[in-house]
C-alpha cells in the first residue's frame, strides 16, 4: 500500500534505522532491569547512563542534570507542579497564550490550588513583548513557562532574553523545547535555560521517551509528584527520586542514539530543510489565495503554518488524504473542533484559522516531495472550484 508524502513531523517523526538497530538488542538479548544488581541489570544501566550523556551533549548540560521520563508533558508536569508546590517565592505563574496544552493546561489546573496565573499576550506573528514580561513579575512569581519554539508555527522565542530577565528576579524559567532541540542549536549555556523539557519522537527517536534538564540551582526546589520507585543499584534513587519506575531502557538508548545523528547532521539538515520550506512557501503563494502566519520573524526552518483564503483545512486535508500527510495544528489538539488557540492569539480570523494547514519538513522530506505537494493543494483548490471561504463552509 503506498503511502502518503509525510509532511507532519512537528506530530512526530519516523524512527531513524539506526535508532532501530541500537535498540533492538534491548528488547530481548539484554532484558535487565537497570535497577538490578545482575549482569543484565548492569549493562541496561550502563546503557542508560551511556544515552544519559549523548542526549546531555546536544544541549550542552552534564549528564547527572537529566532525568528520564515518558516524553515532554510528563517532564513540564513534573516540572511546573513540582516547582510550584515547593516554592516559598509565591503562587504566581507566568505563561503565554501559545504555549503547548501540556503548559497551559497545567498551568490552570493549579489556579485550582490557589496559583495566580499571568498569561502574557502575543503580537500578529506569534511574539511575545518582553517588557510585558517584566512588567508581569511580582514578589510572588514563582516561575516562568515558556517555550524555545511554536509547535504549530515555528515561532522561536527569545530564550535569552527571557533567562536573563527570570535570573535577574531569581525565578526559575521553565522551557518547552520539544520542538526545538534537533533542528537548531540549543546551548543551555549560552541560553541560560533552568529547566528544560524534550522528547525523542520529534527527532527521529521512539515515542514515548524524553526528558527533564533540571539546573543544580533548582535541584532541590523540585518535589516528585509520584512514589515508590525501586533505588537503582549504583546510582542511587530512580532518576533523582522525581521519576520513579522501571526505565523504558530501549526507548532511552534509541533517544541516545538519535540524539547524537541529530547534533552530527544538524547544521547541514537545517539549511537543506529551510531551503525547500521556503521553496514550497514560494510556490503556494504564487499559486493559491494564502498567506503564511508568524512570516514576519525567526521560525523553525522546517515549519510552515499557511492559511487559505477560500477552502477550509479540514476540506483540503480530507481531499489530499491519499497523497499528503498534513495537520491542522497541534497534534495534542487534533480531533476536536476547538480553533487554533495559537492563531487565536495571533489576533487572526475566523476565518483565517479555519483555513490553516500546519506543514512541517523533516530530514526524509525531498524536493520531489515539495514539488508534488505545492501541486496537489494548487490542484484540489483549484478542482473545488472555490472563490470565498465561506463557500467552502457549505460544502
Amino acid at each position: 500500500m503506498d503511502q502518503p508524502i509525510y509532511l507532519d513531523n512537528n506530530s512526530t517523526t519516523p524512527v531513524d534505522p539506526q535508532v532501530i538497530d541500537v535498540m533492538l538488542p534491548y528488547f530481548h538479548e539484554i532484558p535487565g532491569n537497570a535497577a538490578s544488581q545482575h549482569k543484565p541489570g548492569q549493562r541496561a544501566e550502563d546503557a542508560i547512563e551511556y544515552a544519559r550523556e549523548k542526549v546531555a551533549h546536544i544541549i550542552n548540560a552534564k549528564a547527572h542534570e537529566l532525568i528520564f521520563t515518558s516524553g515532554a508533558t510528563e517532564s513540564l508536569n513534573i516540572a511546573i507542579a513540582g516547582i510550584y508546590k515547593n516554592s516559598d517565592r509565591g503562587n504566581h505563574i507566568i505563561t503565554s497564550s501559545t504555549e503547548h496544552p501540556a503548559v497551559l493546561q497545567c498551568c490552570k489546573a493549579l489556579v485550582t490550588e490557589g496559583a495566580e496565573l499571568t498569561i502574557l499576550r502575543v503580537n500578529n506573528n506569534g511574539e511575545i513583548d518582553l517588557s510585558e514580561l517584566k512588567h508581569s513579575i511580582k514578589a510572588s512569581t514563582c516561575l516562568i513557562a515558556l517555550m524555545y519554539a511554536n509547535n504549530e508555527t515555528g515561532v522561536i522565542n527569545p530564550v535569552a532574553s527571557i533567562s536573563e530577565i527570570a535570573s535577574e528576579h531569581g525565578i526559575p524559567f521553565i522551557c518547552d523545547a520539544a520542538q526545538a532541540v534537533g533542528k537548531i542549536p540549543v546551548d543551555l549555556e549560552s541560553d541560560g535555560i533552568d529547566i528544560m523539557a524534550f522528547s525523542a519522537h520529534k527527532m527521529y527517536g521512539p515515542k514515548g521517551v524524553g526528558t527533564l534538564f533540571i539546573s543544580r540551582k533548582y535541584k532541590k526546589e523540585l518535589i516528585p509528584n509520584y512514589y515508590g520507585g525501586e533505588p537503582a543499584y549504583r546510582t542511587g534513587r530512580q532518576e533523582r527520586g522525581l521519576r520513579p519506575g522501571t526505565l523504558n531502557v530501549p526507548g532511552i538508548v534509541g533517544f541516545g542514539e538519535a540524539c547524537q545523528i541529530a547534533q552530527d547532521n544538524m547544521n547541514q539538515e537545517s539549511a537543506r530543510i529551510l531551503i525547500l520550506r521556503n521553496e514550497l512557501e514560494a510556490q503556494l503563494l504564487n499559486s493559491c489565495q494564502c498567506e503564511i502566519n508568524g512570516a514576519g520573524t525567526n521560525r523553525l526552518p522546517n515549519t510552515c503554518n499557511i492559511s487559505f483564503g477560500n477552502i477550509e483545512a479540514q476540506l483540503l486535508l480530507e481531499s489530499v488524504y491519499d497523497q499528503l500527510a498534513l495537520s491542522t495544528g497541534s497534534a495534542c489538539s487534533s480531533g476536536n473542533s476547538k480553533p487554533s488557540h495559537v492563531l487565536k492569539a495571533m489576533g487572526k480570523s475566523s476565518d483565517q484559522i479555519m483555513g490553516a494547514v500546519r506543514i512541517s519538513l523533516g530530514k526524509y522530506t525531498t524536493s520531489e516531495n515539495i514539488h508534488f505537494a505545492a501541486e496537489i493543494i494548487r490542484e484540489r483548490i483549484e478542482a473545488f472550484g472555490l472563490t470565498t471561504f465561506e463557500e467552502s463552509k457549505n460544502l
